[in-house]
Order: structure tokens, then C-alpha cells, then sequence
């Protein structure tokens, strides 16, 4: 091989494995490595798609109830495990017909495709369902609020997310446990 044609390819190399191993940096970057969910920055590129693309589309906000009693009782592992648990079932709950992301905390968010063809009762349900760990059974409950985006006068992810946050602190004070949805 000749040298000028070697010296050309190995900078070429180079970039290419940098390009590489930077990509699955901020792959890893755009997944909460505890949950597996897509954290805001990932998640919000794609509600938007779907807020653009579907007119039925809604905006869900996702807040445990008592999560800081459930760490200081039962541990740190035992909250951990309950953060996962609650993705595993929001992840499954939004299937195909929408995305969940991690906030942050032991706050997580959706956005959905169809409303009317969501069943915000089995996604209440499973939230409330108990987690069986360490040979104890946790209680999880969570507050859920829920925007249509076909309510808002301009469709922005941004104003979706404030009126479901506004809908889950609303349904935070119906009971001391926590409502299953407001809308």
C-alpha cells in the first residue's frame, strides 16, 4: 500500500471510531440508566413528533405518592426497585401507541397517540398495584395528570406539560393516596 494513501486512511479511521463511540455516548445519554426510559431530552423529541403528527395525541404526567416514605422505610434498593417497576408498567401501558420518559425523581411522563383509545384505568391500576420485593409487598400509588392536546389553543409540548402537571397536583389533593387520573 502506498504511504500517502495509508496516511489518509488512518485519520479516517479514527474519526470514524470517535463518531462511533460518541454516538452510543449520547444514546446512553438519552436512556435513564436505572428505568431504561428515555429521559426528558429524548422523550421530548419524540412528543413532539406525536403531538405533531396526531391530533388525538395526550400529554400524561406520572408522580408517586409517598415515595420518599417508601425510601425512608424500606430503602434506597426497595425506592429504586419502585421507580423501575413504574416504568416497566408505564412502558407497557403506552405499548405502541405512545412513548414514557423519566423526569427526574419519581417523576415520569407519556404522551400517547390516541386518548380514546387509551384505557386510563388499567394504566391507574397498575400504578397502584403493590410491588412484591425482598419477601414484603410495597405500596406504590401515583397521581396522574392527563392533557389533551386538542385543548390548547396552540399545541406546544411545553403548555401540555403544564396542564398535566396542573391536572396531577389536582388529583394529588382529591385524597390522601392519590387519585388514579385527572384529565
Amino acid at each position: 500500500m502506498d504511504l500517502h494513501i495509508a496516511a489518509s486512511i488512518v485519520p479516517l479511521l479514527g474519526w470514524a471510531v470517535h463518531g462511533g463511540i460518541l454516538t452510543r455516548r449520547l444514546a446512553c445519554a438519552r436512556r435513564d440508566p436505572l428505568t431504561g426510559l428515555h429521559t426528558r431530552a429524548g422523550w421530548a423529541a419524540r412528543a413532539e413528533h406525536l403531538i405533531r403528527r396526531h391530533p388525538d395525541a395526550a400529554v400524561l404526567l406520572v408522580d408517586l405518592d409517598h415515595f420518599k416514605n417508601l425510601n425512608d422505610t424500606y430503602g434506597h434498593a426497595a425506592g429504586d426497585a419502585a421507580l423501575a417497576a413504574t416504568a416497566d408498567r408505564l412502558r407497557a401501558w403506552c405499548g405502541h401507541n405512545g412513548t414514557a420518559g423519566r423526569l427526574g425523581g419519581d417523576e415520569f411522563v407519556a404522551v400517547i397517540r390516541d386518548l380514546a383509545a387509551a384505557d386510563l384505568e388499567a394504566l391507574a391500576a397498575a400504578l397502584h398495584q403493590p410491588l412484591p420485593y425482598d419477601g414484603t409487598l410495597l405500596p406504590l400509588a401515583a397521581s396522574v395528570g392527563v392533557c389533551r392536546v386538542a385543548e390548547l389553543a396552540v399545541p406546544l409540548l411545553t403548555d401540555a406539560l403544564t396542564a398535566a402537571d396542573a391536572a396531577m397536583y389536582a388529583a394529588k389533593g382529591r385524597t390522601r393516596r392519590g387519585s388514579r387520573t385527572t384529565r
